[in-house]
């Protein structure tokens, strides 16, 4: 290992650990509290934002029409991060500028603003892959993909089991069904509600909803970012 590989294999192991950390009170709390929110909320509204998410996700991420860039050449594994990084950055800023604005437009505005960044994160998740070399023309590729969104959007209990798998990947993709419509979508569109909901209900009141909406859609796509960079890590370091 260079001393890059030495330094990003040291941030994984503290990035892996957190992965398997029990739940603090704080995590449980803000649970309870999340699950006592979505009891205010109408079901019409929940319904919406579920199909929403299912949909989106599955057409974009296994719709022939989506294109991405085909995997990097030979780099080296530093100069494939700091293209990473660019990427982040851009969609980062992309997503504070879009979720300021839709956040400045009250509850139809509000809503809208759930497909759009499903779409940039998506984006910049294909993008992530290919810099790193792998080709996301493979189905089970995509299935990683979707494994990422989970890790970065997951209560504590949901995410070590999603992590457990992807650190034995080369295993578990063996295992993976020809039919995407046997992914357990369920538990991934209400994971990933019950994660960002609190916020994102916030973005559609009065006044505040702006800022707010500027700074979650910012923190989401960069922890998004730093969830895909070591999932990559995983693979590539584990392998040399």
């Amino acid at each position: 290992m260079d001393q890059y590989q030495k330094k990003i294999s040291l941030e994984l192991s503290v990035w892996q650990k957190q992965m398997l950390q029990r739940p603090t009170f704080f995590n449980w709390l803000s649970k309870e509290v999340q699950t006592k929110v979505n009891t205010w909320i109408p079901e019409k509204v929940h319904h919406a934002i579920t199909t929403t998410i299912k949909q989106m996700i599955r057409g974009v991420l296994f719709g022939a029409a989506y294109t991405t860039a085909k995997p990097f050449g030979v780099q080296t594994l530093q100069a494939r991060e700091a293209a990473v990084q660019q990427r982040i950055e851009f969609y980062r800023n992309t997503a504070a500028v879009e979720g300021g604005i839709t956040g400045a437009g009250g509850i139809l505005l509000g809503l809208a603003d759930f497909p759009i960044l499903i779409g940039l994160k998506l984006k910049l998740l294909f993008e992530i892959a290919s810099i790193y070399g792998f080709n996301v023309d493979d189905y089970k590729e995509r299935v990683y993909l979707l494994h990422i969104f989970e890790l970065a959007f997951s209560s504590h209990v949901h995410r070590k089991g999603v992590y457990l798998k992807m650190a034995d990947w080369d295993s578990k993709r063996k295992e993976l069904p020809e039919d995407i419509h046997q992914f357990d979508w369920r538990s991934f569109q209400q994971e990933y509600r019950d994660y960002i909901d609190l916020a994102k209900m916030a973005q559609m009141v009065p006044v505040i909803g702006a800022p707010v909406g500027a700074v979650v859609n910012y923190r989401l796509i960069e922890k998004l970012g730093l969830t895909a960079m070591n999932s990559y890590r995983m693979r590539l370091l584990n392998n040399r």
